[in-house]
């Protein structure tokens, strides 16, 4: 199934709320030099909010116009015959660049409001850009059928990747192997690029939220093994977590794993229409925290430790963020509302109500990250709510994260990465 775009731009027009004195520029943005002296740039591709009106993705400088009394107009770059021979470039449909001056210069007096990449020498009235692109974000949250479509694809191509590494996963292998493996699996079916830079940590670097793979760093018995990964297809993008253990793991990563799997499972059936999303974020903090004080890691009651704001310590991201044309696609706040003040939110990265077609990650984690644990003023903060000895014995052990792509639907929600199997 392909995108129509003209459908698409027809739909999302009304939404904007665009009254008859304002005019609307969303541009692609510009490639940009690699910093140094040569001809040669970084690899470019067109703002998510140009591409999702165009399907355009290396349109450099195209500008997608709308006036309310005339409709949508596409301007794109001339192929010069060099970019012909050198890159290969066919012409895009649409008018040429050099016929823009002409037509803003029509529409001079009018308000103008600009989204994706800033168009040079504009003028924005900056208020209503900031209503409007908020307007635009709310309208794309719902996934059509082939975006969904495009996702599964995706979802297929992460899964054979996955799958591919399973033997790989033992004492020995580097992160840097396992990231080779994997992305290349993730290519060999489909994928043109992963979504984002794989996150790869064994042992302590399993904490590390955002690490980057290391050939040095090599799993050891017992080890942790953290994997953060996911193709992107046609500009989709598939997000998925999972946690292994190079060897046998001790009783204690059983139930610590076994905690935060469970949560997860519970937290993904949770996402069906109607459900506030930090409302989610909050149980799964219960669930998890509920684990924690069983195994003797926190001391009192879990409900209470959240309100104190105590699961913090040992989970200190928010639940998870929308997907699709993007790692991180069209979050932000439910409509007409403010950002929620409480600290144990700031790391959430949307707060609206869950609607059919939303897609969302769910991904709760729990670590033992010594840049938090040994902060004196959270000692003091949470002396009695922490077995502190206990902690600290487990400060190299690193953390276990699981990440599903949840689909929400009239009925219970679909996961599209659920053939990629979870646990120890």
């Amino acid at each position: 199934m392909t995108i129509d775009y003209t459908v698409r731009r027809a739909r999302i027009a009304p939404a904007l709320g665009l009254t008859a004195d304002e005019i609307l520029l969303v541009g692609a943005g510009s490639p940009l030099p690699k910093p140094e002296i040569s001809d040669i740039h970084l690899p470019f591709i067109a703002h998510q909010e140009y591409y999702y009106l165009t399907g355009h993705v290396e349109a450099t400088g195209g500008i997608i116009a709308y006036d309310p009394k005339s409709g949508w107009i596409s301007f794109v770059p001339e192929v010069t015959e060099l970019d012909r021979v050198w890159e290969g470039k066919e012409q895009l449909p649409g008018e040429l660049l050099s016929q823009f001056p002409a037509w803003l210069a029509a529409r001079k007096g009018r308000r103008v409001i600009g989204l994706g990449a800033p168009v040079a020498g504009v003028v924005l009235d900056e208020k209503r850009t900031t209503q409007v692109r908020e307007a635009y974000k709310h309208a794309r949250r719902p996934k059509e059928p082939a975006e969904i479509d495009v996702m599964k694809r995706c979802a297929a191509a992460a899964t054979a990747g996955y799958a591919k590494i399973q033997p790989l996963l033992k004492p020995g292998v580097s992160e840097r192997t396992l990231q080779i493996e994997l992305e290349a699996e993730f290519f060999r079916q489909g994928a043109q690029t992963t979504g984002y830079d794989s996150i790869i940590g064994v042992g302590a670097q399993s904490a590390v939220f955002h690490g980057s793979p290391s050939p040095d760093r090599v799993a050891k018995d017992g080890d942790f093994i953290l994997i953060d990964a996911g193709p992107q297809t046609d500009r989709y993008v598939i997000d998925v977590t999972r946690t292994y253990v190079a060897g046998k793991p001790s009783a204690f990563q059983r139930d610590f794993a076994q905690a935060v799997l469970g949560a997860q499972i519970r937290a993904c059936e949770r996402c069906r229409p109607g459900a506030e999303w930090k409302d989610l974020h909050l149980a799964t903090a219960v669930d998890m925290l509920g684990s924690l004080v069983t195994m003797g890691v926190m001391k009192g009651n879990p409900t209470s430790l959240v309100e104190q704001e105590a699961h913090t310590l040992f989970f200190p991201h928010g639940l998870g963020h929308m997907l699709g044309l993007g790692v991180r696609d069209a979050g932000g706040l439910e409509p007409g509302r403010t950002k929620d003040p409480r600290p144990s939110l700031r790391t959430l990265r949307m707060d609206l109500v869950l609607r059919p077609g939303y897609l969302v990650t769910v991904e709760p984690g729990m670590y033992f990250i010594p840049a938090i644990l040994n902060d004196p003023a959270r000692r003091a903060k949470y002396r009695d709510a922490v077995n502190w000895p206990l902690a600290e014995q487990m400060l190299g052990l690193g953390g276990v994260r699981f990440e599903d792509n949840i689909l929400v639907t009239d009925g219970a929600p679909v996961n599209l990465s659920a053939a990629i199997p979870k646990g120890i």
